[in-house]
This record gives C-alpha cells, structure tokens and sequence, in this order.
C-alpha cells in the first residue's frame, strides 16, 4: 500500500481518526501531560485525532476542539468552529473552559513544497498558538505545539522558556522519518509576578520549613536565604516555579 505506514494502518484498526494520535500518546508518555479530570483546549483540531486520545486520558474532564472546518461528533467532546486568532473565537473558547490545564497544537500550513516559506507559516502558527496559550492556561498548566525545524525556532523556545517552568523539544516515534517536524513540550505555566533577574526589595514576613526567609509579592511566595523575620533586603530572583520563587541577597 503505497503511502500507507503501521500508524495509518494502526489507526484504521483501532478506530482513531488519524495517525497523528499515536503522536499525542507518545508525547503523554514522555511528558505525562494530561490527569483525570483535566481541561484541555486543542487548536486546530480536525480530524480530531488528538481529541480522541485527550478525551480518553482525561476520563470526566473537559475536552473542547477548535479548528475552521467542521470536526464530525465525538463522544465527550465539546467542538468549536473558528479561528483561534479571532477574539470572538478566544472568548467562546475561554467562556467554556475558564482556564485549560493543556493546550495542544497540531496545526501545519498548508504545504506550497517551497521549505523556506512553509517553515515560516509553520513558525507563525506555533507562535499563535503559543500567545493563544497564555490566555487559556491555568497556572501551572502544560501547553505542546508543532513547528518545523528552522530558522526562529530557537527564538520561539525562547520566549516559551520565559513563560514555563521548562521546555523540551523533541520528536515522537510516531512521526514519519522524513518529516522535519519537532514537537516543543512547555510544563508548568508561570504566572507569578516576578521573574528571574528582577532586583527588588522585600519584607521577611517569616521562616520557611529548611530555614530560609519567606516574603511575599503580591501575595505570591519568595524563599530568601540568610534572612531574619522582619528584615527589609534588597534580592534578586534566581528561579521562579508557579507557586514560589528563590531569590539570593542583592544588598
């Protein structure tokens, strides 16, 4: 069967709606995205393979698919048709999840043969899907998305690495040899109001459990070594996790 691989012929045989679901289960097992009772967001969701695997890894959480053309029914999973980039889309999306705890991202452009100029559509959805993230996650939440390997990618990880507690890039077995697509896996969404390097001066307003200071900003948590309750000291950030930060004395 010309074209045809053990995924395609897997799929048919287990009744998901694409190979690419192979893909998601792989990444899971990488990465251990998704939790029983999880709300996940997946852009760009036709067929709705990945929709399949989600809604079977979540068991009684909340799946919603989005995509421009129309996802044909499954069972527990809610569907939207539009456009991520479109804020009306945006805010039904957000109206029926609240936060997502995963957003995925399978999207590619359609193919014009010409690498250079794919690889640049493939980077710009990654890139709305990544922005398109930041709006939909929960602290702490994880978010994957597709991109072809090239120019601005690093830059991509980058940004993303700024926005999560890490990122790791790689490409599942399920993907065919020749393909040049890489999955960027981003855990632990930050939404604290401080990031590494900031200088900033606190109040101890106590001891932790392993003796370090503890100050707040903004309500959110900040472990200062070698400091006394009631102490004012100027610090620098060194590491930020969703629900605190370690900071070093800077004064």
């Amino acid at each position: 069967m010309a074209g045809k691989d053990e995924y395609y012929n897997k799929a048919k045989q287990q009744g998901y709606r694409s190979r690419a679901a192979y893909k998601l289960q792989q990444l899971d097992e990488m990465e251990d995205l998704f939790s029983h009772g999880d709300s996940v967001v997946d852009l760009g969701a036709a067929p709705g393979g990945w929709l399949q695997v989600a809604s079977e890894r979540v068991g009684t959480g909340t799946v919603v698919g989005v995509d421009l053309q129309r996802i044909d029914d499954l069972d527990g999973v809610e569907t939207i048709k539009g456009d991520m980039t479109n804020e009306r889309t945006r805010e039904r999306v957000i109206k029926r999840v609240g936060e997502a705890d995963v957003v995925l991202s399978d999207m590619a452009p359609n193919m014009t043969g010409e690498y250079s100029l794919d690889q640049a559509r493939s980077l710009h959805l990654a890139r709305q899907a990544f922005e398109t993230a930041l709006e939909l996650l929960a602290p702490g939440g994880d978010f994957v998305t597709k991109v072809f390997e090239g120019r601005d990618v690093d830059a991509l990880r980058e940004d993303m690495e700024a926005e999560f507690e890490y990122v790791r890039t790689t490409s599942p077995k399920a993907s065919r040899d020749e393909s040049s697509e890489i999955y960027m896996i981003a855990k632990g969404f930050l939404t604290a109001p401080v990031e590494a390097g900031d200088r900033l001066t606190v109040e101890v307003e106590g001891r932790g459990s392993e003796g370090d200071g503890v100050a707040k900003v903004e309500g959110f948590t900040v472990f200062v070594p070698d400091a006394e309750e009631g102490e004012r000291v100027e610090v620098e950030i060194e590491d930020v996790k969703p629900n605190f930060a370690f900071a070093k004395r800077a004064d």
